[in-house]
């Protein structure tokens, strides 16, 4: 009994919570969002009392939301103008499928005045299709006359409703070939390329890597990167990157000499006193203590080092003009560094952090090849942080 008095508090509150949100959306104009709300309050139990006000909220809210849209459509007809026809094609869309949310829950019974809610419904059907058939039309009017104009954001503009119209209207007269026309006319190329101004030769698997933009991810939907020109593309844009200055430091081994001292433990010793006398306990037992020792350890140190820099700078150049729009610096590291150490002595008097270091021995120092070929692999991961960061066109 105590659960059934509780359960039906419980349904009273959220039956109450929802008929006032339902009111509020209807009395602020909101007339879906009223339809929504009491069509999902009727899913269940609609026959009970306390869900009569959703009935009749509902039944208001749809005549008034159907009055409303019949009136924008009259208006937008009346009107004329051909960019209207996407909103009227929305609006009939709109009618049918607010009957359409509807018609699950009906009937629905007014208990006070003995009769059905009333949901005058109407066959949208012709009206759906004469106006969808009006805003295919539309869009390829409209598309076919941006792609005739020498914009690329018009073509862009087309693309995007000829692909709306495709999925409106699939093999709609020629726009297939259309959108791959509006696609390729709204397309950014752009030409990149390396100029080395140093007086070093740049190794050419690094001039390959670099430019190897499959593996950067750029491409987007309007901007295409192309490292090998390609026959039949009009190119956009140029991005340059100018190598201004490459630098391979000699190589160095630096040796250094460390000296190390530990006092360890070495066994037990009696205690002794100022006069070299033992000292015993109150039981009579010498007393013993650590006996500790100092070793010796002597570390000879080397270190291998080369490094190479490269400075660089990209150029984005408008290759219809010729005209630098902007200008980046680019530049980056590499470091080659191999420590080894070897000891004389007690290895326990060094740290340990030198420990590794004993295990290691001298190596070969990369070419100078090789060394700028690594300090590219940086290089290209900072020449795509430039080119994520600073697009073509905004």
């Amino acid at each position: 009994m105590k659960k059934t008095i509780l359960f039906f508090a419980y349904f009273l509150l959220v039956t109450s919570c929802g008929v006032k949100q339902t009111r509020q959306s209807l009395t602020s104009g909101d007339y879906d969002a009223a339809i929504n709300t009491a069509v999902e309050g009727l899913r269940n139990r609609k026959e009970a009392k306390g869900k009569q006000d959703y009935i009749y909220l509902l039944e208001e809210a749809f005549a008034k939301a159907k009055e409303r849209d019949l009136q924008n459509i009259n208006y937008l007809i009346k009107d004329a103008n051909p960019n209207n026809t996407e909103k009227i094609y929305n609006t009939f869309l709109q009618l049918n499928n607010r009957q359409e949310l509807i018609k699950p829950v009906l009937p629905l019974h007014l208990i006070k005045e003995n009769r059905n809610a009333i949901f005058p419904f109407e066959d949208y059907s012709d009206q759906i299709l004469n106006s969808k058939n009006a805003l295919a039309k539309h869009l390829y009017d409209n598309s076919k006359a941006l792609l005739v104009t020498k914009d690329k954001i018009n073509f862009r503009r087309a693309y995007d409703d000829l692909m709306y119209l495709n999925s409106l209207s699939p093999n709609y007269k020629d726009v297939s070939n259309l959108i791959n026309d509006a696609k390729l006319k709204g397309t950014d190329f752009v030409s990149v390329y390396t100029k080395n101004e140093t007086n070093m030769v740049i190794p050419v698997r690094l001039q390959n890597d670099l430019l190897d933009f499959s593996t950067y991810g750029l491409n987007d939907k309007w901007t295409v990167y192309h490292s090998n020109r390609q026959k039949g593309i009009t190119y956009d844009y140029e991005l340059a990157v100018n190598f201004r200055q490459i630098n391979v430091s000699p190589e160095q081994i630096k040796e250094k000499e460390l000296i190390k001292e530990k006092q360890i433990k070495d066994g037990t010793k009696p205690l002794l006193n100022a006069q070299g006398q033992q000292v015993k306990d109150n039981s009579g037992q010498v007393i013993m203590v650590d006996n500790m020792k100092t070793i010796k350890a002597t570390i000879y140190e080397s270190r291998q080092f080369k490094s190479a820099q490269i400075v660089a700078k990209v150029d984005y150049i408008d290759f219809k003009t010729n005209q630098l729009i902007d200008t980046f610096p680019l530049a980056s590291e590499f470091v080659f560094e191999n420590i080894y150490s070897k000891y004389v002595g007690e290895k326990n008097a060094c740290e340990s952090e030198y420990f590794p270091y004993f295990d290691k021995k001298a190596v070969p120092f990369p070419s100078n090849e090789q060394m700028i070929f690594d300090c590219g692999e940086d290089l290209k991961g900072k020449l795509k942080g430039i080119i994520s960061q600073n697009k073509i066109r905004k």
